[in-house]
């Protein structure tokens, strides 16, 4: 046997060694629910050696939970988008927000978070005064401004009770604590009874 087909039996085995072990890791992935990290470059958001100081199980859990902070997050920018448009397209026109459409103790509130953020130094996360609201404040701005938010929505009350049920749930979503399998459930249920109150 020549020296050439001597190298090229040692590449195949080689190959197929490795295909054997890349196998046989991707089980050990699967049975596990862990990232070895293979192929992945540094601070890949799946990447287990970024930040390694973070349990695995708390990993798994970010991830997880990760799936319903998106859902929320994609609501509430649909929700204060929703307001914005509804409010802009009323003779409140784009200033409607020193109009008098805004309860006065959530124009207090979004100042004295604007301000707060100013004096951190950090970067504003808005130009918009709606972006500093919290999500019960959206409702009630809803709620003030039924007259034109009624042609939208079938009842207040259902908007009143849908937004209680979804703020409910957003807590644990925005401050780090898992939701147990019913509460998922319940953000499935309230989600789709959100977009019903608009068919």
């Amino acid at each position: 046997m020549s020296r050439l087909e001597n190298l090229t039996d040692a590449v195949k085995v080689f190959g197929m060694t490795n295909h054997i072990a890349e196998t046989e890791l991707s089980k050990v992935e699967a049975e596990l629910g862990v990232n070895l990290g293979r192929g992945l470059r540094r601070g890949d958001d799946h990447d287990d050696t970024y930040y390694p100081q973070f349990e695995v199980r708390v990993r798994r859990e970010a991830a997880e939970m990760a799936r319903h902070y998106e859902i929320f997050y994609c609501l509430e920018k649909s929700i204060r988008k929703l307001v914005s448009e509804t409010i802009e397209s009323s003779p409140a026109g784009t200033s409607w927000w020193n109009s008098g459409c805004v309860p006065q103790p959530i124009e207090k509130g979004v100042a004295d978070r604007t301000q707060r953020e100013k004096d951190t130094g950090v970067t504003p996360r808005s130009q918009g005064p709606l972006d500093y609201t919290t999500f019960g404040e959206l409702a009630e701005i809803i709620k003030s401004n039924w007259v034109l938010f009624g042609g939208i929505f079938s009842s207040v009350k259902a908007v009143e009770r849908v937004m209680a049920s979804l703020n409910t749930l957003r807590g644990p979503i925005a401050h780090c604590s898992p939701l147990a399998e019913d509460e998922v459930l319940r953000l499935q249920l309230s989600l789709r009874d959100w977009f019903r109150l608009m068919e």
